[in-house]
């Protein structure tokens, strides 16, 4: 095979490869905002739930029993799939970025086309900052897995202040529980959000 034949077949395999890859990048988003919706969408189910029951003092507990571990089960799971999504995504993007930096080394010659791609160095923000984004480390509050964690760090407190309350009495204590227990378990989401995404 000669030298201009083998460039012709390199430069087909990663085009499709660009292509699979884009591809591969969008089913991910479009998983992330199903698994987001299904979520937001139990959550608010429940929440209707609970209106039609709490005229009844008694179908309370009972009610919040059974929906509160369901909700945080749901949410957590949900919240480790979109972080293997965001860490997908992260990944897909670098290789598409090495990709154009191809491109743009074979092909651009004088002109910047891809000239974002060369920029990148293959660290993930700074592909960020080069197709758009931004490098700042809040960034990860962004993401639809920082919100799914947050929920949950409100369910899980919920769940806290509900059995303190039970447990001790006093409403006071309950709430100082709840908050103390909603900002760990966010702090500890967000934490795994930053490990994963390294």
């Amino acid at each position: 095979m000669d030298e201009e034949a083998r460039e012709q077949g390199l430069l087909s395999a990663l085009t499709t490869e660009h292509f699979v890859l884009q591809t591969s990048r969008s089913a991910t988003i479009t998983e992330s905002v199903g698994r987001a919706t299904v979520f937001l969408s139990l959550l608010s189910a429940s929440l209707i739930g609970l209106g039609f029951v709490s005229s009844s003092g008694h179908l309370i507990k009972p009610y919040l029993g059974a929906v509160l571990p369901t909700l945080v089960i749901t949410g957590l799971l949900s919240f480790a799939r979109l972080v293997e999504n965001m860490v997908e995504n992260a990944l897909n993007l670098k290789r598409i970025q090495r990709i154009r930096a191809y491109y743009h080394r074979q092909f651009a010659g004088e002109h910047d086309f891809f000239a974002d791609a060369v920029t990148g160095g293959g660290d993930v923000r700074a592909i960020a900052v080069a197709v758009g984004g931004s490098s700042s480390r809040w960034d990860l509050l962004l993401t639809t897995a920082a919100m799914v964690g947050a929920v949950n760090a409100l369910l899980i407190g919920l769940g806290a202040t509900l059995l303190t309350g039970l447990a001790s009495g006093s409403v006071a204590l309950a709430i100082a529980v709840g908050v103390v227990v909603a900002l760990v378990a966010f702090a500890a989401q967000l934490l795994y959000i930053r490990r994963a995404s390294l």
